[in-house]
């Protein structure tokens, strides 16, 4: 996916909204367990075969999908009906729920942060897909389309307080708005599925691109319009504590750094379906100029990333990170008007670090980010 960052400042990226009606909550079925509070533990996804079937898209035209099926709720694809995905209870937001499988946990039998990121990165997506958007991996609208604009990555902010285990169930809700000229908002709250804990959360900021010129475009008001007809009409963050961790500058790293990864080659998995470096693939390079002994002590609990331009599968990149003191960091525990639970203990060891991604090439800034780890808990 295309990533960029050029604003000023995070509070100008705001939101866009990619939601459609609520098709119907799952009815609890009594074959599966209940939780700890005595509900059923039903299937995330809700049912839309008794959705009114309006006409089916042939899947042989340009940028169709196979299995469409138009109703009055929107469009309805067979992936749409097999995946544990549906519009949330309000219609204004998408969940799904994944299960950690065992080749997406690390050595701990506990899911990696580049698996965190590929799940919220699938159920925005999906979530874009569910509603009719496009299904190109770019999500964007009819008028888009027609202009050539593509949405682009500025920021994403990740914070997890627990990492679910092999076999656990991850319930993922996301949802996008609109607000401001400049660009857009989609936030995730993760949760343990089986026992409803908060385990997580995440924010990302997107600009518009024109995809010919490559050059950043306002939202113009026609694109507004189409994204906002789905979007909560009330503000929702899912880090809504004032002076949060999301919203932080990070300053540039400067030579020379304390730990670096020298040479970096993008390899051919690491590109998306628009030949372009998957931003899961920056988390990744991020943490190869980690010291081995604090991966060994310690686990991520938080990760910002700026994305200064985008990098192609030609370019060689150089990771570097240094120490950052905490002077007046916020806290990372909190709780927040979305369910959002503190999971921090203030008795752990935490650390910050600082990182830069360039080129290796003429020393231009790829990304910039921040890492804060906790002490792992003992076993």
């Amino acid at each position: 996916m295309l990533k960029l960052s050029a604003y000023n400042g995070v509070d100008q990226i705001h939101c866009v909204a990619v939601q459609c009606r609520f098709l119907g909550p799952p009815k609890p079925n009594p074959i599966f367990p209940r939780r700890k509070d005595g509900a059923f533990l039903a299937p995330c996804a809700a049912s839309p075969s008794k959705t009114p079937v309006l006409a089916v898209v042939s899947d042989r035209g340009a940028g169709s999908v196979a299995g469409r099926v138009e109703t009055k709720s929107g469009s309805v694809t067979l992936a749409n009906r097999l995946r544990k995905g549906s519009m949330a209870g309000d219609g204004k937001s998408y969940k799904e729920c994944f299960i950690v499988r065992s080749y997406e946990v690390g050595i701990n039998k506990t899911a990696t942060v580049e698996t965190i990121a590929n799940f919220i990165q699938e159920v925005g997506c999906n979530h874009a897909q569910y509603v009719g958007f496009s299904t190109d991996g770019f999500a964007t609208t009819t008028t888009m389309r027609e202009m050539h604009l593509i949405w682009v990555t500025a920021r994403m902010h990740i914070e997890i307080y627990k990492y679910p285990a092999w076999s656990d169930v991850v319930e993922i809700e996301t949802w996008c708005q609109g607000e401001g000229r400049i660009g857009t908002r989609r936030d995730w709250i993760l949760k343990d599925y089986a026992t409803g804990e908060v385990i997580g959360r995440a924010t990302s900021k997107w600009v518009m691109m024109n995809q010919d010129t490559r050059r950043l475009q306002k939202v113009s008001d026609d694109v507004r319009e189409e994204h906002l007809v789905f979007a909560p009409r009330e503000l929702r963050l899912a880090f809504p504590e004032p002076n949060n961790n999301s919203l932080r500058k990070i300053p540039k790293l400067e030579d020379p750094a304390q730990y670096s990864r020298l040479g970096v080659v993008p390899r051919r998995a690491d590109l998306d379906m628009n030949q372009h470096v998957n931003n899961v693939a920056y988390i990744g390079w991020v943490l190869e100029s980690m010291p081995q002994e604090l991966i060994d002590s310690h686990e991520l609990e938080a990760i910002t990333l700026d994305y200064r331009r985008e990098c192609q599968r030609d370019d060689i990149v150089d990771s570097l990170t240094s120490v950052e003191p905490f002077d007046d960091a916020p806290a990372l525990s909190g709780n927040g008007t979305n369910g959002s639970l503190a999971a921090t203990e203030d008795d752990k060891d935490y650390r910050q670090y600082l990182h830069l991604l360039r080129s290796a090439g003429d020393g231009s800034e790829i990304n910039r980010g921040r890492t804060i780890w906790r002490e792992k808990p003992a076993r």
